[in-house]
């Protein structure tokens, strides 16, 4: 048995070493857009991986002028502001699959408030925009949520809870990186290097520790790389952990020997784990990888996304070169270059203090005086580069100062305007679509894994826009995520001004109005939500108590239990949600099985009209 785990062990790690070495030219590609985005820009890719470049000459200017941060900046703040709402859909018209919609809606809310998930989107778009890709990893971990009780040697047994965490693609080794998708894969590695602490808090073993590269995750011997300085910029060529280890989870889709396929877990030389796939994270229950990968830009025929520093790079190099050069002309023509005749000055005194103001020139009497060379005026052409140069910036990064500029006071038609903005907002649309397909993923497998280990009735909370906590309980039973279509708003690059805007459109023109040209007491509670004021005044409060006490009761009605009629209700928006219910796929099906459920919804509708004189 022993012998079989070190072969097991053996051969995932030639694996994983196998996958570092095909994948050495992306991790090059990223420490530059690194190094590039943080300012250290005078640096390349050499056969040592990233390699900085050195002065030709003392006198060179070496300033940089970073023009990638801003344009990060920009593209980061458009893409983080405008983050897609998940809206689940029921897959029929049915009650209860309107109902299993509200209760999953209600689920995602929950959590996305608990774990912070839109921290966690904001940390993967900086992560895309600097690298091209990003994962997220989806888990669940037992010894978090509710205390349920304790087991025979009294530890604690808990309810367990949803982990949701982002992932650098320096940690995830694809079994090929000409597969477009996740989907193409059959196995993934997800490797991380770890403390050994770590490791025997994780898995109760111990593992011998080194010093491990985070980059590449290889083993360094020599005192080398590190976060450095160049003058005031940062430099990342290497990043070093002491007393660690590797930890490789490899992945692998289910097959014929396989059928529910397999995660093999080593922690240095030591085998974890070996065994299924353990979430159920595919189509019709199969189980599948708990990862989900977001792009800046889709690469055709790669499995690794584009990001816009990598096309940015040639020209940030060109400029700083340009502006330079520039600044050392203009040294040349404030100092000047001086001629002096062989053994005529002192030439060490004239090197350490130049000619400054007032200083007493002496040179050998008969010899020809010191003089300055004429200099040459500044070539035109400079100027145009350095102009084209900066629109190169607008052009590749889709970022202009549109984006980035308060056009308030300005002299600008709103008709100009709106598309110079739709056409900046356009070039963020594959970045922004992207996002949206990831958090729409990430909804539905969080919905998966509670209705793969939710088994037993749990509480949750959910925090209103005004500040109200809503208290439910739910359970796998009540979850159908197979049966529900996830979909994130398609317009998620628009602010909330504009959708407030868009409201008010609609309120204009009467779309939102009954066919009597009023607002229905529902129709005014779900302007109040779209207008982002949640529940606004407490009559709006008490519409969407009434809604639901009559849900309730077309529930209990539907099981053949006669609803007593309190005066207390709204008794025109009970009526309509009675009505609205029985005209319904659900009514329908059971009225067929029960003669007596028509009577007892009319009757309760009765009862309702005899309160308003109806």
């Amino acid at each position: 048995m022993k012998k079989e785990e070190n072969k097991l062990v053996k051969e995932v790690i030639e694996d994983f070493n196998k996958r570092a070495m095909a994948r050495k030219s992306f991790d090059n590609i990223w420490k530059m857009n690194m190094n590039f985005l943080m300012g250290n820009q005078f640096c390349s890719v050499g056969y040592n991986g990233v390699e900085e470049s050195e002065k030709q000459f003392f006198w060179q200017e070496r300033e940089v002028f970073n023009h990638i941060a801003p344009i990060f900046d920009i593209r980061y703040s458009k893409l983080s502001n405008n983050l897609p709402d998940i809206s689940i859909i029921p897959a029929s018209s049915d009650e209860k699959d309107k109902n299993s919609a509200k209760v999953c809606k209600k689920i995602y809310q929950s959590v996305k408030e608990k774990l912070n998930i839109n921290a966690l989107t904001n940390k993967a778009i900086k992560w895309a925009e600097v690298c091209g890709t990003v994962f997220y990893k989806i888990g669940w971990n037992n010894f978090k949520g509710a205390l349920v009780g304790k087991d025979d040697k009294g530890r604690e047994i808990r309810s367990g809870e949803v982990e949701v965490s982002v992932v650098s693609p320096f940690e995830i080794y694809p079994d090929s990186s000409v597969a477009e998708s996740l989907d193409e894969c059959q196995s993934i590695i997800h490797a991380k290097a770890y403390k050994t602490s770590q490791i025997k808090s994780m898995y109760g073993i111990e593992v011998e520790g080194r010093t491990v590269n985070t980059f590449s995750l290889d083993s360094i011997t020599e005192s080398i790389g590190g976060l450095g300085y160049n003058g005031t910029a940062p430099k990342i060529i290497e990043s070093r952990k002491s007393d660690s280890a590797i930890v490789i989870e490899r992945y692998s889709r289910p097959c014929v020997e396989h059928p529910e396929g397999r995660l093999t877990i080593v922690a240095g030389d030591r085998l974890v784990y070996d065994g299924a796939l353990p979430y159920k994270l595919g189509a019709d229950g199969e189980r599948d990888f708990p990862f989900i990968r977001q792009t800046c830009t889709e690469e055709p025929g790669c499995f690794w996304g584009t990001s816009i520093i990598e096309r940015l790079i040639p020209v940030q190099r060109a400029y700083n070169a340009i502006k330079n050069r520039k600044h050392e002309f203009v040294n040349r023509l404030s100092m000047g270059v001086l001629s002096v005749e062989d053994g005529s000055v002192d030439l060490d005194n004239l090197e350490d203090e130049g000619l400054c103001p007032g200083k007493v020139l002496v040179y050998r009497q008969g010899s020809i005086a010191p003089k300055f060379l004429e200099g040459e005026s500044l070539p035109t052409g400079i100027d145009d580069e350095e102009q084209k140069l900066l629109e190169e910036f607008t052009n590749i990064s889709g970022v202009s100062e549109t984006l980035g500029t308060d056009y308030a006071s300005a002299n600008i038609s709103g008709v100009a305007l709106e598309l110079m903005i739709s056409q900046d907002e356009a070039r963020l649309n594959a970045t922004s679509e992207s996002i949206k397909q990831a958090n729409t993923q990430l909804a539905k497998f969080i919905l998966k894994l509670y209705k793969q280990f939710a088994l037993f009735p749990r509480l949750a909370k959910i925090v209103g826009q005004s500040g109200g906590v809503e208290m439910f309980y739910f359970s796998s039973s009540d979850i159908t995520s197979d049966d529900i279509t996830l979909s994130a708003q398609s317009d998620n690059l628009s602010s909330p001004a504009q959708k407030r805007e868009m409201v008010f459109r609609l309120l204009e023109n009467g779309i939102l109005e009954n066919e009597e040209g009023k607002l229905t007491n529902r129709m005014k509670t779900k302007i109040l939500e779209m207008l982002g004021m949640g529940v606004w005044e407490n009559a709006q409060d008490l519409n969407e108590l009434h809604i639901k006490k009559a849900g309730n009761e077309n529930l209990k009605m539907l099981d053949g239990v006669s609803c007593k009629v309190m005066e207390i209700d709204d008794h025109k928006l009970h009526i309509n949600e009675h009505i609205a219910f029985m005209l319904g796929q659900d009514y329908e099906n059971a009225r067929i099985k029960n003669e007596k459920l028509e009577e007892i919804y009319l009757e309760h509708i009765r009862a309702h009209k005899k309160y308003i004189g109806g």
